[in-house]
């Protein structure tokens, strides 16, 4: 899609400034039922439309992406645009400065529609914990687009961005992604830079890319991955910038036991079954395999996370960041800051982090649960040793109803059950859509890679996505 587009606007066949207002009127139409959206950039978007369209006017080059028009999801810095990580507690509060991914993409001609609404401090599975009120998902409204991404998939499977840049700690790209049919992508930790990205829990963060094909995700992560000075994370990859589509001879697969489980969906099993099917039929060979600390990734990650976002949402207390309310004594102010603004799922999980970090309990949880995420990274390298990457259910169900699991923390929490280990273990790994439920909500397939192996998923994602759509159509 981006490619085309791209190829329209060198050949003056569309205006970048018409792209842009034929977005900006769908977001017009749809967005007030959907809820995609925090904030409309519309006077900022037909000012950079205008600024390319003079560029090919001129007969000058264009990169890929330039009047492309994309959104971000709102825990990402974007200067002097409000920027609010779907919370109240940041409702007033304007960026001064641009994340690095932004720069990357304002550099290579960025036509930002605006910014997704999201699960508040990237804190959900679901969508409806937005301080801004829950994104629906458009294929039923009904339900959930999932989370924490939910704002950037249902705005990329409605056609009201061409592709966004969402967040993923522990699936919040991927399992939106599958609710929503389109393709979601999360890179290997460090290959994005997380500098101007809203932190939640630093060690499992990642920028993470939402769009309609496997092929434009590829185009948009090879122009803003790479190494950033002002992320002592950030890595530059070794794998190179372009995948070839050929077919699977030679791919080893691997059909990891602990992903097929009971309470997993009948009707995704079979869907990413079909998918592995397909795969062999192209030429790769399956293998089946095991990762036995698997069953452990949840309980580590809800040990982890929580952790090191106590630590990180600090300095929300009103003073330093966020709005205030006014009391005679400084520990008050923090107080009732914090308990007009802060949401419950937000407050659940800095006491769950705080207590898992105090004296006392710090060796029992924190210092158990890194011990134990060794051994699930430990796991994935030894199959990696026989297998090429993975395939895998997304999530155990398709998109649940509104309402359905928001007072049931630990049901939520299970729908994280299939993209959790990958943000433990620092992988990348993509969510491509592999079939619909007999209800039409989508199933996505997840392809694990190791580490810095980029081009081999983007390349088996795009085999294994043309074949299908030819089957789907």
């Amino acid at each position: 899609m981006i490619k085309e587009l791209n190829q329209k606007l060198i050949n003056k066949k569309i205006s970048a400034k018409e792209l842009a207002e034929q977005y900006l009127d769908r977001i017009k139409e749809k967005d007030s039922e959907l809820n995609t959206y925090i904030t409309v950039t519309e006077k900022q978007a037909l000012e950079q439309a205008k600024y390319i369209d003079k560029h090919i006017s001129e007969n000058k080059e264009i990169s890929i992406l330039s009047g492309i028009p994309a959104s971000i999801k709102d825990v990402i810095m974007t200067e002097d645009i409000q920027t609010t990580a779907g919370s109240k507690i940041l409702e007033k509060y304007i960026a001064p400065y641009n994340a690095t991914l932004v720069n990357k993409l304002k550099e290579q001609g960025l036509v930002m529609l605006g910014k997704n609404n999201c699960d508040e401090f990237a804190m959900g599975g679901s969508g409806e914990n937005s301080g801004f009120g829950p994104t629906k998902n458009p294929h039923d409204l009904n339900r959930v687009p999932g989370g924490s991404s939910s704002g950037s998939a249902a705005a990329v499977a409605a056609d009201m961005a061409v592709y966004a840049i969402g967040t993923d700690t522990g699936g919040s790209v991927r399992q939106p992604a599958a609710f929503c049919g389109v393709v979601g992508f999360k890179p290997t930790y460090g290959a994005i830079s997380r500098y101007g990205l809203i932190a939640m829990a630093s060690s499992l963060d990642q920028a993470g890319i939402i769009t309609k094909t496997v092929e434009d995700a590829e185009i948009v992560f090879n122009n803003i991955k790479g190494k950033d000075k002002l992320d002592s994370t950030s890595i530059d990859l070794k794998d190179g910038n372009i995948s070839d589509v050929k077919d699977l001879k030679g791919i080893k697969i691997g059909i990891p036991k602990e992903y097929f489980i009971d309470g997993l969906d009948k009707e995704i099993e079979s869907s990413v079954k079909d998918t592995i099917k397909k795969a062999e039929e192209l030429g790769a060979e399956i293998i089946d395999v095991s990762l036995p600390n698997t069953e452990y990734a949840l309980a580590v990650y809800y040990i982890i996370m929580p952790s090191e976002a106590s630590a990180n949402l600090a300095r929300f207390d009103g003073i330093r960041y966020g709005q205030k309310q006014d009391a005679e004594k400084l520990f008050d102010v923090y107080a009732k800051s914090r308990a007009k603004y802060l949401g419950d799922e937000v407050k659940r999980r800095i006491m769950l982090g705080t207590y898992a970090l105090s004296a006392g309990y710090y060796d029992a949880y924190y210092k158990k649960a890194q011990q134990v995420r060794t051994l699930i990274k430990q796991d994935f390298n030894k199959v990696f040793d026989q297998v090429d990457i993975l395939i895998t259910p997304t999530t155990p169900t398709p998109a649940f109803k509104l309402g359905e699991k928001i007072d049931d923390p630990l049901t939520m929490y299970l729908e994280d059950i299939f993209t959790v280990p990958v943000n433990v273990a620092g992988l990348p790994a993509i969510s491509i859509p592999c079939g619909k439920t007999k209800d039409n909500l989508p199933i996505g397939a997840q392809i694990i890679g190791k580490w810095s192996s980029e081009a081999k998923i983007f390349s088996i994602a795009k085999n294994l996505e043309n074949v299908l759509k030819y089957t789907n159509s």
